[in-house]
């Protein structure tokens, strides 16, 4: 009998190929970024690689495990890539290292490694680095447009080492993000729309630096769809469960609640969407329970971000629905075949 025809039904699908699939799919993002922010996340992202091998070669060598297989099965790749997006591209060198050594330890190789851990690793990471060095995750780069200044690979690098350019400390390459003004303004008594000046000077085709990352990240993610890599049932519930939540309250104070496009266009909205809460491990398994799970992290996203005490509530949105997800499971599995409803 022919192993690749029926009555198996197979899959050509693999950790490693999934996970360069992903890879991939982010890449549009970095390249937008770069091009927007400056060079900045290339040297986090190759100081984060450096962690990755370092720290998985040596966990995976305590656990007496083969470190060639399980450091090329990309699964590292894609945590890390995930926590710097999350990291101010110009944040102190040692502040991406401990991150993502943080996020493949304790995160990831401590619960037993992939397959076993019950949180997202680079969400658990960057809740990580929040709490303990806000003021460094909160100085975000300024786009050229913003800034007056393109930032190069060099410069980048000795900022991100030394915080210096040339010898000389520089300031005005980082300030505050879109979420972060609207927070602001809002406590001084200002509007959302008088919150954002800096965030229309910086924009292109109606669509701010910011935004167009999470454009980038959204052109990722359809492509993602398309070839089933992820499941749709995550990035339409919590886009859909976060974009009414927004029109609502929009529509009740527009002087106090940003509308919907700022929402779903600002901060990691759509990193988070197609490639955080599609993680297969830490996410809902069933066809509703992924609805049910995305959803929930859509309105704590909401929720933290407006009364909450961070800007960006994803990390802890996920980290807690990450929690709910063994309810989640138990309450919507699908009836088993044949199962009969009582007469």
């Amino acid at each position: 009998m022919n192993p690749l025809t029926s009555p198996f039904t197979h899959n050509n699908q693999s950790v490693r190929k999934v996970m360069l699939q992903v890879q991939i799919a982010a890449f549009p993002a970095l390249m937008t970024h770069t091009y927007l922010f400056g060079f900045g996340i290339v040297v986090q992202w190759t100081l984060a690689v450096v962690t990755l091998i370092v720290v998985e070669s040596l966990m995976l060598k305590l656990r007496g495990r083969p470190i060639k297989p399980y450091v090329t099965d990309m699964s590292g790749m894609i945590t890390v890539t995930g926590l710097v997006f999350c990291v101010p591209p110009e944040a102190p060198w040692w502040i991406i290292v401990t991150g993502s050594s943080f996020a493949l330890v304790f995160g990831k190789h401590l619960y037993g490694g992939l397959g076993y851990n019950p949180f997202n690793p680079a969400m658990l990471g960057y809740a990580f680095l929040l709490i303990s060095f806000p003021l460094q995750m909160t100085q975000w780069t300024l786009p050229a447009s913003l800034s007056g200044h393109s930032i190069g690979f060099i410069e980048s690098a000795s900022y991100i080492f030394t915080g210096q350019i040339n010898g000389v400390t520089v300031d005005a390459l980082t300030g505050a993000t879109p979420l972060n003004e609207v927070r602001t303004g809002l406590s001084q008594g200002m509007s959302v729309q008088d919150s954002l000046t800096n965030e229309v000077k910086s924009k292109a085709y109606g669509i701010s630096s910011w935004g167009w990352v999470n454009v980038a990240f959204l052109v990722g993610g359809l492509w993602l769809l398309l070839n089933r890599t992820i499941n749709w049932q995550y990035p339409v519930g919590f886009l859909g469960a976060l974009a009414l939540i927004s029109f609502v309250f929009h529509q009740y104070d527009p002087d106090t609640y940003p509308p919907v496009m700022f929402t779903l266009l600002s901060g990691g909205t759509m990193l988070a969407a197609f490639f955080i809460i599609t993680d297969p491990v830490t996410a809902s398994t069933t066809p509703l329970g992924k609805l049910v799970y995305a959803a929930g992290i859509g309105v704590l996203v909401y929720i933290i971000r407006n009364w909450g005490a961070f800007p960006d509530g994803i990390a802890f949105a996920v980290l807690l629905m990450n929690i709910a997800v063994p309810l989640i499971d138990l309450y919507t599995r699908p009836r088993v075949f044949g199962h009969k409803g009582k007469i």
